[in-house]
């Protein structure tokens, strides 16, 4: 991992900001530690992180709307770190545009890999900083893409574009799971295999995350998402890509 990433850590308790960003700079990230909503959003607009990790449970504003609003002015990942541990706070984490969703207590070791994960799922355009070549998956070449339905896949770039020929934003796990139902056309694609497809051995058996980000994607690349025609449902099975696949 590149050793320059700037990871922005939001709590209230500053005993918490404390040892997270001691162990983060031990591994070579650079650190500002905030305790409230404002000095998050003066920090974007001065010196942006790469990566935030948010708790919700803070003074003032909402870790949700805080969350929401990083989304609507700024690319960069974003994990929240909480006490809540609710399966709908974790719905509602998700739906708002995080990457992520740790809860507290949490082993130090096992942050630090969801934070690397992130940041290497971060598209180049995405982010402050881009990754790597070398931490990107091996044996995407930068000429491989997929197209449906108009849409353009970009492996290499990490990138969608739209019939229109337009950037469409998307975070780093709505971009891995329609990288696989792109890779695997006309099959049914069950939550099991789609969360080892986006989430790899950090995926856990709360498999409302892909109906979450099964959600958010239809938004982006479905004229009506209500009546999805790209990917589509497949009752007490999972879902499916509909439209034929091309490389090139």
């Amino acid at each position: 991992m590149k050793s320059a990433f700037h990871i922005a850590v939001l709590d209230d308790e500053i005993d918490i900001t404390q040892l997270l960003a001691g162990y983060l700079q031990s591994h070579g990230f650079r650190v500002t530690q905030l305790h409230d909503g404002p000095s998050l959003m003066a920090l974007m607009d001065s010196d942006p992180a790469d990566l935030v990790l948010l708790d919700l449970g803070l003074p003032g504003e909402d870790g949700f709307s805080i969350a929401r609003r990083m989304r609507e002015n700024w690319r960069c990942g974003l994990v929240i770190v909480t006490g809540r541990g609710d399966a709908v706070d974790k719905v509602v984490g998700l739906e708002v545009g995080a990457d992520d969703y740790v809860t507290k207590p949490f082993d130090l070791r096992e942050l630090v890999a969801r934070v690397k994960a992130v940041l290497r799922r971060l598209a180049p355009d995405d982010a402050p900083v881009a990754v790597p070549a070398s931490s990107r998956p091996a044996g995407l070449a930068s000429a491989d893409r997929l197209r449906f339905a108009g849409w353009q896949l970009d492996l290499a770039a990490r990138s969608l574009t739209n019939p229109q020929g337009q950037n469409v934003a998307l975070t780093g796990g709505e971009f891995d799971l329609l990288c696989a139902f792109a890779r695997h056309p006309g099959r049914v694609l069950s939550r099991d295999f789609l969360l080892e497809q986006t989430r790899g051995r950090e995926a856990s058996p709360f498999d409302r995350t892909i109906d979450v980000q099964v959600g958010r994607l239809r938004k982006k690349i479905e004229a009506d998402p209500d009546e999805p025609q790209i990917v589509k449902s497949v009752r007490g099975a999972g879902y499916i890509l509909v439209p034929p696949v091309t490389q090139g």
